[in-house]
This record gives C-alpha cells, sequence and structure tokens, in this order.
C-alpha cells in the first residue's frame, strides 16, 4: 500500500514535474521554456487574482487547459505542435503555477470563468478548446457557461464527478490517503497549502449533473486512454450527453497519453478541429456505406 501511495503521487504530480523540468531547460536545453517564457507572457487580473498566460503562433485562437496540480509547462508538447498553425494561448489556473492564490474554496466553475476572462481579455472571439484532465473538465463547463465563446472542444479524461461511477475506486482510495497522510508542515508554506488545495479538490469535486451537458451545441471531441483512471463507462456517457460528440479511446494508453504519445494524441485533436463536424446517424449512413461499397465491389466485378 505504501508503494502505491507514492506510485499515486508521482502521478498526480506529473503535470508539476513536466512543467517544472520544462522551465529548467532539463529536456532539451535549447527548447523554449513553455511556462517561463517572458516574451510570450503576460498578466492580468481577474477576480481580485493575477493570472499568467502566454501565447504563441499565428492563426485561428485555440485555449490549451492543463490538469491539476500543472501548469502550462505540462502541455510543452501540445503547444509546440500547435503553435504551427493555431495562435495558442495557455494559462496557468489559479492557485497553479505563476497564476496568484485564491483566499477562498477553489472550484472548477471559477477556473473556467477565468479562461472566459482570459479570452475577453484577449478579446479572441469564439476558440477552439483544448483541456487535459481536470482541464477537461473546465473546458466542458466553459462549453455550458460561456457558449459563445467556444468554437469547438476537445476534452481529454474529463470526470464530472469523484463517485466510483466515474473513477477508478483504487485512485479515489489512494488519493483520499495521499491527502490525508501529507505532513503537517505543508500546512505551514505556501507552496504546501497550494498542494493540499489543489489536490483536496480531487475527493469533492466537480459535480456536474450529466444533464448539463446537453447543453454544449458546440462539436466535441470525448477522449480517454482505453486504460484511463476514468471509468470507461464514464467517458462513454459524457459522449453520449453531448449532441455533437464524437468519442475517441486510445488504444494502450493510460490518462497521460498527451504526454505519453503526444504525436498521435495531437494528431488525433488536429484532426477533429480541421474537419468540418459533419452528424451522423447510425443506420442509415452505415447502410449508405455497405452501399456505396457493394456497387464499387460490382462494378470493379464486371
Amino acid at each position: 500500500m505504501k508503494r502505491l501511495l507514492v506510485l499515486v503521487s508521482l502521478a498526480l504530480a506529473a503535470f508539476e514535474i513536466a512543467a517544472a523540468q520544462t522551465a529548467a531547460g532539463v529536456a532539451n536545453p535549447t527548447a523554449i521554456r513553455y511556462g517561463a517564457n517572458p516574451a510570450a507572457g503576460g498578466t492580468f487580473t481577474h477576480d481580485g487574482i493575477s493570472l499568467y498566460y502566454e501565447v504563441y503562433g499565428v492563426g485561428d485562437p485555440l485555449l490549451l487547459v492543463h490538469g491539476n496540480g500543472g501548469s502550462i509547462g505540462s502541455l510543452s508538447a501540445q503547444i509546440a505542435y500547435f503553435r504551427e498553425r493555431y495562435r495558442v494561448i495557455a494559462m496557468d489556473s489559479r492557485d497553479h503555477g505563476r497564476s496568484g492564490d485564491s483566499p477562498d474554496k477553489l472550484t472548477y466553475e471559477k477556473m473556467a470563468d477565468d479562461l472566459a476572462a482570459l479570452l475577453d481579455h484577449l478579446n479572441t472571439g469564439p476558440v477552439y478548446v483544448l483541456g487535459w484532465s481536470d482541464g477537461a473538465n473546465e473546458a466542458l463547463i466553459l462549453a455550458f457557461r460561456h457558449p459563445a465563446k467556444v468554437r469547438k472542444v476537445a476534452a481529454m479524461a474529463a470526470s464530472l464527478n469523484t463517485s466510483e461511477d466515474a473513477i477508478r475506486p483504487e485512485f479515489i482510495a489512494l488519493v483520499k490517503s495521499m491527502v490525508a497522510s501529507a505532513p503537517a508542515a505543508d500546512e505551514e508554506t505556501p507552496a504546501g497549502r497550494r498542494r493540499l488545495k489543489v489536490r483536496t479538490m480531487l475527493i469533492d469535486q466537480p459535480d456536474i449533473p450529466l444533464e448539463s451537458l446537453e447543453a454544449i451545441t458546440v462539436p466535441t471531441l470525448v477522449m480517454a486512454g482505453d486504460h484511463d483512471i476514468v471509468r470507461d463507462e464514464h467517458t462513454v456517457a459524457i459522449f453520449q450527453h453531448i449532441p455533437n460528440s464524437q468519442l475517441a479511446i486510445f488504444p494502450n494508453a493510460t490518462h497521460m497519453i498527451p504526454y505519453d504519445d503526444p504525436v498521435l494524441f495531437n494528431a488525433t485533436v488536429d484532426r477533429f478541429f480541421r474537419t468540418p463536424f459533419v452528424s451522423i446517424n447510425r443506420i442509415d449512413d452505415t447502410l449508405k456505406s455497405i452501399r456505396e461499397m457493394t456497387a464499387a465491389h460490382e462494378a470493379q466485378t464486371h
């Protein structure tokens, strides 16, 4: 159990570790330090909190949203890829990275409203949105709380609640154990208090009714790994409750596929953003393709 607890602690800190390595130039000393690049960075204040963001590239605006405990640097592989064809915008969520701390409880709704304020600050108009983990939760909330600001959504490993219907029970138990066993010294330092505040979110938030997703009218790509910490059934339920949605389950992949296999992940998201969305019918479109395939085969054999 102790070893598993350590492993989960490392998993929850993966976003933060990747960001720190990027900022320090550990992975590639010549690489751009995403998340620590003053040339691309800026700040603005919303709800009394200073929020840090970076902008790269030109083209249609694309908002990237990191996960729990992470920061802009966690999305380095996505920024590097998408900046070649989009105006990429990424922000450290409140209580994360270089953004300021909130004096009260941290919620996904507040963070989604921060994203809306960022889009207003940059005067972007409607944007593409890619969110990962907690960032996927925020992306979905943004889509139904601020629909005019969203063009398309790609949500990787979203979870609407913390029940065992949504999250693997062994992961829930280990997160609770980790938070409960946090050193008392964490309460004595700003970094420790921030870490506890952010991780505690994983225990009691979010609480998003499935029915609220029915208000999302923009095309939405719902994604997860086939070995994700989010239950497959929960991911499918999210897909089924968003009217104009598509589903992608990555094979032999975990919650961390944006980091583990950015080539596959980025290409999948990019294809969704760049391809006009067409709503299909399970039966009618299946039969249409069967007829076309049959006609093509007959033409080749006569």
